[in-house]
Order: C-alpha cells, then sequence, then structure tokens
C-alpha cells in the first residue's frame, strides 16, 4: 500500500474517533439535562398537586351553578329570540337532563 494512503486512513480513522467520544460526550450531557428537567418537573408536579385537587373540587361544588346558569340563558333565549345570536356567538347550548329553571343543587354528581 501506498504510505500516503496508510497516513489518510490513520487520520481519517483519529477523526472517526474524535467524533465518535464527542457524540458520546454530547449525547451524556443531554442525558443528564433531561434527567435532571424530568426530576424537576416531578418536585413542581407534587408541589402543585394540592392546589390543582382545590381547583378541581372548587369547579366541581359549582358546576351545577354554571349549569343552572347556561340553562337560564338558553331559557331566555328561547324567550327572547334576539338573543339567540348572542348564545350562538358562544356555543351555548342547553344542558340535556337539568331543566332551566332547576335550581342549583339539583344537577346529578358523576
Amino acid at each position: 500500500m501506498n504510505p500516503d494512503l496508510n497516513s489518510e486512513v490513520a487520520a481519517l480513522r483519529n477523526q472517526v474517533y474524535v467524533l465518535l467520544i464527542a457524540l458520546i460526550v454530547v449525547s451524556g450531557t443531554l442525558t443528564v439535562y433531561l434527567y435532571r428537567q424530568a426530576s424537576i418537573a416531578r418536585k413542581d408536579i407534587e408541589a402543585i398537586k394540592p392546589q390543582a385537587e382545590q381547583l378541581i373540587s372548587a369547579f366541581n361544588q359549582n358546576q351545577s351553578l354554571m349549569v343552572s346558569f347556561v340553562n337560564q340563558l338558553v331559557a331566555y333565549g328561547q324567550a327572547h329570540p334576539d338573543f339567540v345570536p348572542v348564545l350562538a356567538k358562544y356555543g351555548i347550548a342547553p344542558v340535556k337532563g337539568i331543566p332551566a329553571g332547576a335550581p342549583a343543587g339539583a344537577v346529578p354528581k358523576k
């Protein structure tokens, strides 16, 4: 073989080794970074969980009031046709299973 060819192959082999080591370092750094971000996110989720549960509880408690209000809007729209475009604009439709004049606590719990 040609000595120039051997030196070129050796240089290419060295370059491949250097690139392989760089790839390992970069992928390891990225792995450590992503692991750290995941652990921070996990701690944040655990910290905010009680607040989220309170919000869900408050939403469930007020859901019957919201449904009653929407049904009252629909009843008003049926009595006043000029209000129907406003209901249509916001996509308000009657909630099935609850009459428009039902009291606030009349919504069945799921």
